[in-house]
């Protein structure tokens, strides 16, 4: 998948406020629309316009677009979006109008697609009675990162969102605001924490809406996530795995359990512990997987042993 450069497209400078970006597309769907333009890739180039400012003319998807930019993302590259990329951003619930987004690029949906998430779905906008009555503010919706940990333990966190602005001239601002958040113990990947009055304040009297957290966990070097499962590498050696043993595990809270090996056991065999995962109802289980670990033949002694295992083993990996 291409970064596509949305400036680059309607032809803008990166700073380009509000209006200019607005006058930049009339200017460019006047040339590309189908009904008027003769040139051959009209349409294709109306889609590109199209969506270039489905994202520039919004501040959320703006400002969460210009943080690629920052990180050194350009138009032509190949892409992947990097793991929590958005995290720390929130984005009010009003989610895509019907269809806006039929017609866009996988690059657009991959970024945007989501954006709003379950909040959106919640609120699609404004709640409220007869007009002129109160209405309900808007929910807001933010990703947050948390260390694996946290979904053993639960925690009280302090979590900084950026929310996107346009100042008098009309480009965008990020507003920060700090929240003390608790994490529940046995939180999931995607789990939503709701944190009540904390979206967009009501109109004519009308409750706030609700902020909705979006977990997620960041990337550990030791232990992954699958739902309440824990997954992890369980070095043993060549010993431990040829005779059996009992070798200690540290979990993510900090606890060590004792897990048996069985002999024989092979790099890449897999040994589930019930129940030792994210606490819940119920818990989910411990996933190890066996890495045999051969020490260093560095000493004579070392490669001493090693010569004679290989005289007096007759064992071929390659039969």
């Amino acid at each position: 998948m291409q970064f596509k450069d949305y400036y680059e497209i309607l032809g803008v400078p990166r700073d380009a406020s509000a209006d200019a970006i607005k006058k930049a597309f009339r200017q460019l769907a006047r040339k590309y629309h189908p009904d008027v333009s003769k040139a051959p890739d009209a349409e294709a180039r109306m889609k590109e316009v199209n969506e270039a400012n489905a994202v520039l003319s919004d501040a959320e998807r703006r400002a969460a677009y210009d943080q690629l930019l920052a990180r050194g993302a350009r138009g032509g590259q190949e892409f992947e979006p990097p793991p929590g990329w958005d995290a720390g951003f929130e984005f009010s619930g009003r989610g895509f109008p019907d269809g806006e987004s039929a017609d866009f690029s996988d690059f657009f949906a991959e970024l945007f697609g989501r954006m709003g998430g379950a909040a959106g779905a919640r609120n699609a906008g404004f709640g409220g009675h007869a007009r002129g009555g109160p209405a309900r503010g808007q929910d807001h919706h933010a990703k947050i990162l948390l260390g694996i940990e946290d979904a053993f333990l639960g925690a009280r966190r302090q979590v900084s969102l950026r929310a996107p602005e346009l100042d008098p001239q009309g480009r965008v601002v990020l507003k920060t605001r700090t929240l003390d958040v608790q994490i529940p113990k046995g939180v999931r990947e995607g789990q939503l924490i709701r944190l009540s009055g904390q979206g967009s304040p009501g109109m004519g009297g009308g409750p706030a809406g609700d902020l909705f957290l979006e977990v997620h966990f960041e990337p550990h070097p030791r232990y992954a996530l699958h739902g309440r499962d824990l997954r992890m590498e369980l070095p043993v050696t060549p010993w431990e795995a040829a005779l059996g043993a009992v070798v200690p595990v540290t979990l993510p809270h900090g606890g060590t359990l004792k897990v048996r090996i069985p002999a024989g056991a092979q790099s890449g065999s897999g040994l589930r512990v019930r129940g030792e995962g994210v606490p819940g109802d119920p818990a989910g289980d411990l996933e190890l997987t066996v890495r045999v670990v051969l020490p260093k033949a560095d000493t004579p002694r070392a490669k001493e042993l090693f010569e004679s295992m290989a005289r007096e083993l007759p064992f071929d990996p390659r039969a």
